[in-house]
């Protein structure tokens, strides 16, 4: 049982994601071992004349969120926040649309870096053609707070519109959020979740300079491999996961059907280094372990954890032996971003979604790509078919750049 007198309930689920436009074709092709992973330079067409990045693979959404948008809205939107919009659609009517006072509901929605793409390109006008060519709507769409704004707007929530702005760490965090926001009173109702849309060729020139992505041009689908000897960075992808997170009673009143729970969290910081982790992995540890006391679980009650796990040199390495830390030498893991690549913002939102429904279906996803363990990595990776197992709590985990944790718990309801 939970240490918190408040029971958090998870009732509808929402996603765009590079395996496709809705949660089921996320779920589907997790479990089907297939990757989102291509090349970019033959689909966006600002690429063709980027020859010189080193990195020329992606994992852009494989739906564009702008054709299930109105022309007028697409228009008025960053591709941020139309797949924050669209994410957020699919989970409000998956959890039958809530009657909720609105102000007692709530949006946390996280991102990573915003409006990107409106900022870049319409910088690139101001540069061609002038300040009189530049949008009007370019601030709403470029602001952080964007997607989680046109939500509020949409679904009348006055409790609260929150966005929080913690790199990789973004979307989980958000989660956690929305379930303190409950917790604490605030709000019977949160939409939250994390949304991300910044293939561009600035920031894949910044990754690529930072040496964190990966130059497997030849190969997309196996560039993404983390705990793999041969991993060399992480594949940058775009997308957004929402959830409807509600408190248990209210939900039970209205007859909701109950997916799973949000049963704890744990949010730390390392306090040591821009973009590297601390090596001693002393937050992600603590992070792990906070989530396990809010959830009022023991290490060995975790059925597997939804790694992080970038496919860095590095950092694969740090979160294995951190797990072994906080749970034991027979924790389970598997790394979602070999499929999916890395949705920045957005990750721990849709990775969250797939530990919730790993958490209910009892089915643990491949790790693709996994051909030689890293001797470094000594706990049990799930790869080559998926796992089934019993029912039980899941742990995903979220580093962000900044030393930024965040470890979310979910169990079946």
């Amino acid at each position: 049982m939970s240490t918190s007198p408040v029971d958090v309930v998870v009732t509808g689920l929402g996603a765009t994601t590079p395996l496709g436009g809705d949660v089921d074709a996320l779920w589907q092709g997790m479990l089907a071992g297939r990757s989102g992973v291509r090349r970019i330079d033959d689909l966006v067409a600002e690429f063709a004349f980027a020859d010189d990045l080193p990195t020329k693979i992606g994992a852009p959404m494989a739906v564009s969120p702008a054709d299930a948008l109105t022309r007028v809205q697409a228009r008025r939107m960053d591709r941020a926040e139309q797949a924050a919009f669209v994410a957020a659609r699919e989970a409000w009517a998956a959890a039958g649309t809530p009657e909720v006072e609105p102000e007692r509901l709530a949006v946390a929605m996280g991102t990573g870096i915003g409006g990107v793409t409106t900022l870049l390109d319409q910088d690139d006008l101001i540069e061609d053609r002038g300040p009189g060519k530049v949008s009007p709507l370019t601030i709403p769409m470029l602001m952080p707070n964007g997607p989680a704004a046109w939500i509020s707007i949409e679904y009348g929530a006055r409790a609260g519109v929150y966005t929080p702005v913690s790199a990789c760490a973004s979307g989980a965090e958000a989660l956690a959020l929305g379930a303190r926001l409950i917790r604490d009173g605030e709000a019977d109702v949160v939409i939250a979740g994390g949304s991300e849309a910044a293939i561009k060729p600035l920031t894949i020139a910044g990754f690529a300079q930072a040496r964190t992505l990966s130059r497997r041009n030849d190969d997309p689908a196996a560039a993404s491999r983390p705990f793999d000897t041969g991993r060399d960075g992480f594949v940058l992808g775009e997308g957004a996961g929402a959830m409807i997170l509600e408190r248990a009673d209210f939900a039970a009143a209205r007859g909701a059907r109950v997916l799973g729970r949000l049963a704890g969290f744990g949010i730390t910081a390392d306090g040591f280094h821009i973009t590297g982790p601390d090596p001693t992995g002393a937050g992600q540890i603590r992070a792990i372990r906070k989530a396990l006391a809010d959830a009022g679980l023991e290490p060995g009650d975790i059925r597997h954890v939804n790694c992080h796990a970038t496919s860095t040199v590095v950092g694969d390495i740090g979160e294995s032996a951190a797990v072994s830390a906080a749970l034991g030498p027979n924790a389970v893991l598997t790394a979602p971003k070999s499929s999916i690549g890395h949705l920045v913002g957005a990750a721990g939102a849709v990775e969250g979604i797939v530990a919730l429904l790993s958490a209910v279906e009892g089915v643990i996803p491949r790790t693709l790509n996994l051909e030689t363990k890293d001797a470094e990595v000594a706990l049990d990776v799930v790869t080559g078919e998926t796992r089934t197992v019993r029912p039980g709590p899941v742990l995903s985990n979220s580093f962000g750049f900044g030393g930024q944790n965040v470890s979310v718990i979910f169990t079946p309801a």
